[in-house]
């Protein structure tokens, strides 16, 4: 058994205002992704993108806020907020959920392309790609916090939390951000030159790498919610999945058909 850091999730307070270690990752998160978005659009020639990037930064990081508290009430604490319609607005009490995040930010960054002209595939091509970053530190932001530990488990790297009773469980924060951060990063960076090649092929337009990151994080997260706690206000559902494994069905499903539409239809659609 391995001993849990003893973190203070606070970096320091000055009077009532205080710098979190998981804010802090959330800020990290947001500033690598503009450098390398920053990175590729003018490695790959693309001005207009360039000039775009404020402003479309901060619709994503909305649509990010808005999408992943929304989505955490409605999938994971919906009576709750049902009835305290207030505290949907206490984001610092906690509560963001990625999927909802993911589609908020999809969301946001669609209508800001349409209402500019920018290719709204290309871009969501040069963004998903720094996803993983925010990805892995915002896991490492969970881990110093003690939260979204485990189940209990008899491994010799098992931890014990601080609110996670006296039996060691699995690091699963790291897991996560090891498969959801460093490999699902790795992957989708090895590769993202092919949407730009001259002549990509069916099978990588503009787009594919949204479809891929799509799937790949719903199967990466897929296997890792066997070694996370459950919520506990949920437990697990039908046939004893997560609602983590359930949205992530739904997410691949949408992968899925995306990696289809772009790598068959529009390709079609385009010889002809």
């Amino acid at each position: 058994m391995l001993s849990y850091p003893q973190l203070d999730p606070i970096i320091f307070s000055v009077g009532p205002f205080s710098v979190r270690w998981y804010g802090l990752m959330y800020v990290i998160g947001f500033i690598s992704a503009y450098l390398l978005v920053t990175y590729q659009a003018k490695k790959f020639g693309w001005q207009k993108l360039t000039d775009h990037l404020d402003n479309l930064n901060l619709s994503l990081i909305i649509g990010v806020i808005i999408g992943g508290r929304l989505g955490y009430v409605c999938f994971y604490n919906p009576a709750y907020y049902f009835h305290h319609p207030l505290d949907i607005l206490a984001i610092w009490n906690g509560g963001m959920s990625f999927h909802g995040g993911c589609t908020g930010a999809l969301i946001a960054g669609f209508l800001y392309c349409s209402r500019t002209r920018l290719h709204f595939w290309k871009a969501a091509d040069l963004y998903v790609v720094t996803v993983p970053i925010g990805l892995f530190f915002g896991r490492l932001g969970n881990f110093i916090n003690g939260e979204l530990y485990g189940r209990t488990t008899t491994v010799a790297w098992g931890m014990i939390f601080p609110g996670g009773g006296p039996l060691p469980r699995h690091p699963s924060q790291l897991y996560e951000a090891l498969l959801e951060g460093i490999l699902l990063f790795t992957i989708l960076w090895s590769i993202k030159r092919k949407p730009w090649a001259k002549n990509p092929g069916v099978f990588w337009p503009h787009g594919s790498l949204l479809a891929l990151f799509l799937i790949c994080y719903s199967v990466f997260r897929f296997i890792i919610e066997y070694f996370r706690e459950p919520d506990p206000q949920l437990g697990l559902l039908l046939a004893g999945f997560s609602m983590g494994q359930v949205l992530s069905c739904f997410m691949s499903a949408v992968g899925i058909g995306l990696w289809y539409w772009r790598s068959v239809v529009a390709a079609r659609s385009k010889q002809q």
